[in-house]
């Protein structure tokens, strides 16, 4: 009997010895599949009156869609390292494209890898340094090419050969099947490079949308009359700034043989018709729109179509039983709104982004969350979802209880907003502001401007209330927020040096 109860004791301890932490069956895994410049306007489950997103929208139907998922900066390299922190700009030290991310820092990668997770990113990454906390890594270099994308596999280049949306699938797929350890949770960001500006759609997709006009915006042809100066001396127009490499009047420079075969059949009669043509004015606004959102809609067939594919894979393999999947963009895009392309701006069409989550057995099949969350937020819920303790120096807060059905009485009622990249492309004004359920109040802090805007009277941003007297209490209300959210992130007074772009030697 005692040698029964030494031997049942002694197989314990192996066992429990042997699982290391966070290694239980029951942690879910985490796929992040992110896109980068997808706007909500071009995802049907979020409305879209301009195409179909049949397997992004079998994540809504499955999960759950958050209506207002605020970014904290709107541009991509700052927007990565907010996700990766949890923290803004200011203190993650990652204000604009250009500066170099400081890997030494906590992110919640590393924190899952502490907790057994194992942990990788594949695709875009746009941060300049090395990722860190990951156990394995293949990015892009810079923004990379839309095709044969030169990657960095752990340190060392390889080169590939298709096109890019394709090659980043492949390799998750690839890592998934083949080169995890299986007997770990595992977290997976899958991080596409598409819809990003220039738009080239891959060998599928040339031709697509060919045959159809597609549903102009009402703001195509704002003239920005009731908006202060930075509204009016951006450089982001589609009448002014799209390029002859945006409009597809000369082919990349990349190509193989075979694909500027295709690329040339496609695009060659296009382009013969338009000299034909002659345009001028409004009517070449127009032409340039079309051929701007087709070819960006072309390049969303190509992501839907890939989120398909791991999902398919997930499916087969049964993983989809245990694994969270979330759908998401550095931030949003403008698609015609305003007569712009890009992002930018506190705006809504860039301020608002993508989120949608599927956690089997977890969140409400088809639910949708219309409270305030943020890209400041996703740290916090992977770690959450893993049952890892959140650092108290990180400035979201998880989603979880929002994704279990339930919004604390305490949930924020407020968001603030922060851009520093100016001078710089598309000459958008360094601005900050709040944003509530109804209102929001911008200060472009270099011109010392504001602008009010009250989203129920007017949910497209035409006209500035600010200093009408009907809104003078609402004014001061919210200043005072601005400044309460201010204080509490702990912003400093002054833009630090990292935030302003280098400046350039002059030539002797």
């Amino acid at each position: 009997m005692k040698r029964s109860v030494l031997y049942i004791c002694s197989l314990v301890v192996l066992i429990v010895g042997s699982v290391r932490p966070g290694q239980a069956a029951d942690k879910p895994n985490i796929l992040f599949l992110f896109a980068d410049d997808h706007a909500y306007q071009a995802i049907s489950a979020y409305g879209s009156k301009i195409n179909k997103t049949p397997n992004i929208d079998r994540l809504a139907k499955e999960g759950m869609l958050f209506e207002n998922c605020f970014v904290t900066n709107s541009i991509c390299g700052p927007s990565r390292a907010c996700i990766l922190t949890g923290k803004y700009s200011h203190l993650n030290g990652f204000y604009r494209n250009g500066n170099r991310f400081d890997g030494s820092q906590l992110t919640f990668p590393k924190l899952l890898q502490k907790a057994g997770y194992q942990t990788a990113i594949i695709g875009k990454w746009h941060l300049v340094s090395d990722p860190t906390g990951f156990d394995y890594w293949q990015i892009l270099i810079g923004q990379g090419p839309y095709y044969n994308p030169p990657m960095i596999e752990n340190g060392k280049r390889v080169n590939h050969v298709g096109y890019t949306t394709e090659i980043i699938t492949d390799i998750a797929l690839d890592w998934l099947k083949n080169k995890r350890d299986k007997n770990k949770p595992f977290l997976l960001m899958c991080q596409h490079k598409a819809p990003h500006r220039n738009w080239q759609p891959g060998p599928k997709y040339l031709t697509r949308y060919d045959d159809v006009t597609i549903p102009e915006p009402k703001t195509l042809f704002d003239d920005y009359k009731n908006r202060g100066t930075a509204a009016k001396t951006q450089d982001m127009t589609i009448r002014k700034t799209l390029t002859p490499d945006d409009l597809k009047l000369v082919p990349p420079k990349n190509l193989t043989p075979e694909q500027r075969k295709a690329w040339d059949a496609a695009y060659g009669p296009k382009n013969e018709a338009f000299r034909k043509m002659k345009l001028t004015g409004d009517d070449l606004v127009r032409w340039k729109y079309q051929r701007y959102i087709k070819d960006y809609l072309r390049c969303i067939d190509a992501v839907d179509d890939n989120v398909g594919r791991v999902l398919k894979y997930l499916d087969d393999s049964g993983l989809a039983k245990n694994t969270v999947v979330m759908y998401s963009s550095d931030q949003g895009f403008y698609l015609g709104e305003h007569g712009w392309f890009d992002k930018r701006w506190m705006y809504e069409e860039s301020l608002r982004t993508p989120f949608i989550v599927r956690w089997p057995n977890v969140v409400k099949a088809g639910s949708r969350n219309s409270a305030i969350v943020s890209n400041v937020d996703f740290a916090e819920t992977f770690l959450d979802i893993a049952g890892v303790d959140i650092p108290d120096e990180m400035q979201g807060r998880s989603l979880v209880p929002l994704l279990k059905g339930t919004t604390p009485k305490d949930w924020r009622k407020s968001f603030y907003y922060h851009y520093y990249e100016y001078p710089g492309a598309h000459s958008v004004r360094k601005h900050y502001g709040v944003r509530t359920d109804r209102y929001k109040l911008i200060y472009f802090y270099n011109l010392d401007e504001w602008e009010l805007f009250d989203l129920q009277e007017d949910p497209n941003e035409l006209n500035s209330v600010y200093g009408q007297p009907k809104y003078k209490k609402i004014e001061a209300q919210l200043k005072a927020e601005l400044a309460r959210l201010r204080k509490e992130l702990k912003l400093p007074k002054e833009d630090p040096p990292e935030s302003y772009p280098p400046k350039r030697k002059r030539k002797k």
